[in-house]
């Protein structure tokens, strides 16, 4: 699968908004990462996809360099008010499935990629092996773009996909890179 092709998937799947991701915004940030550390999703520590499982930022820009494009795709709600935790819900469960059925398709296109989620732990497994043994699907597991010391609204940007979408949105970001 190539850009062209992933772009197609993408918008045949549904997501709002998409753009290639520019490669040299993908900077590894000790800060991001440490608010992973301060641990206020209770899964640093505890899955492959998280901090410290994920692997270093070195680890990550190693992996990186192994890619040469890649795509941003989002979706957007809209909230009633601030505190529209449903519609929160249903937004993250909704990017949350588009990205899994997009990188279904890199899979059964056995493209080489780099999956990166939106803010939230691994769930491919009731319970993860980590640390005890090696991750069970390393080719399905999907680090948060934070996890990886990714600012995602700094990526954003330096793409050129918009980041915040106005007043009474929210937006979840994924990356993929091929």
């Amino acid at each position: 699968m190539n850009i062209e092709d992933l772009k197609k998937a993408a918008e045949e799947i549904g997501f709002e908004h998409f753009g290639e991701v520019n490669m040299n915004a993908l900077v590894f940030q000790p800060e991001v990462r440490d608010m992973c550390a301060a641990n206020k999703c209770a899964h640093y520590g505890r899955s492959w996809t998280c901090p410290p499982g994920c692997g270093t930022l070195e680890d990550m820009a190693e992996k990186v360099k192994k890619f040469s494009t890649g795509l941003l795709v989002q979706t957007t709600v809209e909230l009633e008010d601030s505190f529209d935790f449903e519609a929160m819900a249903e937004g993250a469960q909704t990017q949350k499935e588009r990205f899994n059925a997009l990188a279904d398709r890199l899979h059964a296109s056995e493209t080489r990629c780099m999956l990166m989620g939106a803010g939230e732990s691994c769930e491919n497994c009731a319970e993860c092996t980590y640390p005890d043994a090696p991750c069970r699907f390393p080719d399905k597991a999907q680090p948060s773009m934070e996890a990886c010391g990714l600012n995602v609204s700094q990526v954003c940007g330096a793409s050129g996909v918009k980041y915040y979408y106005g007043p009474g949105t929210l937006t979840y970001t994924c990356c993929v890179l091929i």
